[in-house]
């Protein structure tokens, strides 16, 4: 192994240093008509060829837009405060050579780069899904990372426009702090969850927290634009663990460290589990027909052969049309093993490798969507509450980010084998 000041000097065709990767909540492997550029599920971020990271240095107090406009003209990264009309605090920023910074939100400029777009949940997350008014801010967090080891990483709320400036007008919530230094909150602000116990099977959720500009913890906000900040979460830091999860009001991120992603299962473990199932032959235990679970690629598109199931009590079938019952929802069947009422759905496999807490086989489906992964998986995922429009909070899929209901939010599924 490399001791990391040999890691630094070695041959230039060597791997660079993974820091981690973020990966969107609600979508399934990639964007739905495929990743492109800096849009795309999941960005993995590495150590840059040269640190273009910055701290906080000199702090100007400017009573004339002419002069708030001198200094952010200087072609230097600043935060500007503006506390009135005629008094804006400016906090110049400095090259650090000990940091990475790399910029997360909705605008397509130069300065971001991972381009993030509201889900919607469900499937229909397509490019024709137009979103009629964004919440995601256009400069909505940086994570900025340690050079040298252990490669810490530490997110931040807002990041720097084209002129390498953040702006807080009159109305967003901003304050100075008792040891003197400014700090404020995006408008929709930047929300962290770090879970408990790291992002394993034994995880358990933690408590969602407002992050600030400067990256302090604060306890959330009455509702999510309100003017008044939290409270001060003095014992908490802004330091990203494996399976912290990062919710930009529009979005949610989930962030895996390289240690974590190495104990991951990949996409190859995935389609290798894929095809373990369908070589015991599962069969529909009414038609008698045997049932694959189409490949990975073909993850839209319903397949005779495909799965489903009855998300009240498990039990695999093939497609078939009968079980209606007039006195239920169109979608709620009767299942003919069992005789229990509820929905009945195509059976779809989880994809995305980042969302899986272990390797375990594919065995559990979240309901209502028919995903299906691991069972310590959707356990973890099904009792987890995701920040949902301005302060409500519930458990979604991971893969299509569909609220989950039922008793326990998955179900585990039931094959039968093959008969001969």
């Amino acid at each position: 192994m490399f001791s990391p000041s040999q890691e630094e000097h070695c041959a230039p065709n060597k791997e660079p240093v993974k820091y981690g990767e973020l990966v969107v909540l609600g979508y399934n492997g990639s964007l739905p008509n495929g990743d492109r550029g800096r849009r795309k599920s999941r960005f993995a971020l590495y150590k840059r060829p040269k640190a273009n990271g910055v701290k906080p240095s000199t702090v100007h107090v400017i009573s004339t837009p002419q002069a708030s406009k001198a200094i952010s003209c200087k072609g230097q990264h600043s935060i500007s405060y503006t506390l009135s009309r005629n008094q804006t605090v400016i906090v110049e920023y400095t090259h650090d050579k000990d940091t990475d910074m790399f910029q997360v939100g909705r605008s397509t400029e130069s300065p971001i780069d991972f381009v993030v777009t509201d889900t919607i949940s469900g499937s229909q997350n397509s490019d024709e899904t137009q979103i009629t008014q964004s919440t995601i801010s256009r400069f909505a967090c940086r994570i900025v990372c340690d050079r040298n080891a252990p490669y810490t990483a530490r997110i931040f709320a807002a990041g720097f426009d084209s002129s390498k400036n953040i702006f807080l007008g009159e109305k967003a919530a901003k304050w100075k702090n008792p040891d003197g230094h400014m700090d404020g909150l995006t408008t929709n602000g930047v929300l962290v969850m770090h879970p408990r116990g790291g992002f394993t099977e034994e995880s358990k959720p933690g408590v969602w927290r407002e992050i600030s500009v400067c990256g302090d913890v604060y306890t959330l906000r009455e509702t999510r634009s309100a003017q008044q900040r939290g409270k001060l979460v003095e014992n908490e830091t802004n330091v990203l663990q494996d399976g912290s999860l990062i919710d930009l009001c529009g979005a949610t991120l989930l962030w895996r460290t390289a240690d974590g992603l190495f104990h991951t299962p990949t996409q190859k473990h995935i389609e290798a589990l894929r095809q373990e199932i369908n070589a015991a032959r599962p069969q529909c235990p009414v038609g008698l027909n045997t049932l694959a679970f189409p490949s990975i690629n073909r993850k839209e598109v319903v397949e005779e052969k495909q799965p489903w199931a009855y998300l009240s009590c498990g039990h695999v079938h093939g497609y078939h049309n009968w079980g209606h019952r007039s006195d239920t929802e169109a979608n709620e069947r009767e299942c003919p093993m069992c005789r229990t009422i509820g929905p009945y759905v195509p059976l779809w496999l989880g994809c995305e490798a980042g969302f899986y807490v272990d390797a375990g086989p594919p065995t559990y489906a979240f309901t209502p969507c028919g995903h299906v992964c691991s069972e310590k998986s959707a356990k973890y995922w099904s009792q987890i509450p995701l920040p949902h429009g301005t302060h409500a909070f519930h458990a979604a899929c991971p893969f299509c980010a569909t609220q989950l209901s039922g008793d326990q939010n998955c179900v585990k599924l039931i094959f039968q084998g093959p008969i001969d």
